[in-house]
């Protein structure tokens, strides 16, 4: 199952890039998919790193991420490489 909603936020990430560059994906150079961790992930990707400590980080916009749903109820997927070039004091 998480392999199907990696390959669902990976396509969704790809539509996106799409919308926002000019020049369509199939010229553009292949660039690895960003890997995107809920909360609970990013705990286990990184050890010592608390639920708390994570959502702090993006309610003060230190990593990149994104809501699944509008409001509050909506998921939050993070970086995965964006969280540790934060930890790894890569600002």
């Amino acid at each position: 199952m998480k392999r199907n909603q990696q390959e669902v936020i990976d396509r969704i990430l790809d539509l996106l890039t799409e919308l926002v560059d000019d020049e369509p994906a199939e010229k553009q150079a292949k660039t690895p998919p960003m890997e995107m961790l809920t909360i609970k992930e990013c705990t286990e990707a990184v050890r010592g790193i608390s639920e708390h400590t994570v959502r702090k980080l993006v309610a003060q916009r230190r990593v990149r991420y994104i809501r699944t749903c509008e409001g509050e109820r909506g998921k939050i997927l993070i970086s995965k490489q964006s969280l540790l070039d934060y930890l790894g004091g890569e600002k």
